[in-house]
């Protein structure tokens, strides 16, 4: 299903996308040496709930994870890149954490993921990685707008991720999302520009660019649903909420403040 908003249903996606940015901002200050994975979880189920929200994670179920999620927030630790199963595990000097994150507000969800190091280490590969995510992130969103397809933005992400050196897995990638957290159109991190569908105002994306440092397939955890790179390499995600606008593509998760 592809769904697109009214202006009064983007205008809540806003108020989402604010209120996922507030919550991974919150988030990253408490990451720190020492903190336990499950606690980040903890509070993020107490924050969602404290703003009346309602979390897009804990009871999703689909094909590719082993029953419920169980949990409000994905945290993804080193070679793990999505669906990162919260786990007691204390966060070390140096580690590389992503955190996803959708909820729903108002009915309307947003999506939305960050990268980054953990501590006073900054290991130059890792920093590479969360920077190229991020460089590719904001290529999909400029190129991004009524008109253009989503081959266009698929193949904008994918030329900064492969002109970095970096192979691109298409299992997964970004998708429409709404009412609901996952629809159609899927926007794979590499394309053809020209091909797709055609983007209208009031379509909402998660546009989410991750790579792994020197592979491209990936293993299922015990857990059956963290994903982890095959070689145990390094990986980082970067993920935003956009608003298709008569002008371009707002981005809806940053933060309020």
């Amino acid at each position: 299903m592809i769904e697109i908003l009214t202006p009064a249903q983007v205008d809540r996606a806003r108020r989402t996308g604010a209120l996922v940015a507030d919550i991974l901002a919150s988030l990253r200050e408490r990451s720190v040496v020492g903190t336990n994975l499950l606690d980040l979880d903890r509070w993020t189920a107490e924050m969602i709930r404290d703003a009346g929200a309602e979390s897009c994670y804990v009871d999703y179920a689909p094909s590719f994870g082993r029953g419920p999620f169980g949990h409000y927030v994905c945290t993804a630790v080193n070679d793990a890149v999505l669906h990162g199963r919260p786990r007691d595990q204390r966060l070390e000097d140096g580690d590389l954490l992503t955190l996803d994150l959708a909820v729903r507000l108002e009915g309307i969800a947003a999506d939305s993921a960050i990268s980054f190091v953990v501590g006073e280490s900054r290991p130059a590969e890792s920093v590479r990685l969360i920077e190229t995510t991020e460089r590719a992130l904001a290529a999909g969103i400029a190129a991004a707008g009524p008109g253009a397809r989503i081959g266009d933005l698929s193949h904008a992400i994918g030329t900064v991720l492969t002109d970095a050196g970096y192979r691109i897995n298409m299992q997964f990638g970004g998708h429409g999302i709404g009412t609901t957290m996952h629809q159609d159109p899927h926007v794979s991190n590499g394309g053809r520009p020209g091909r797709g569908y055609k983007l209208r105002p009031g379509l909402l994306l998660a546009l989410e660019p991750w790579v792994m440092t020197d592979t491209d397939e990936l293993v299922t955890d015990a857990d059956g649903w963290t994903l982890r790179s095959a070689t145990g390499c390094r990986t980082a995600h970067s993920e935003h909420t956009i608003a298709v606008t008569e002008d371009g593509a707002e981005v809806l998760t940053l933060p309020s403040r």
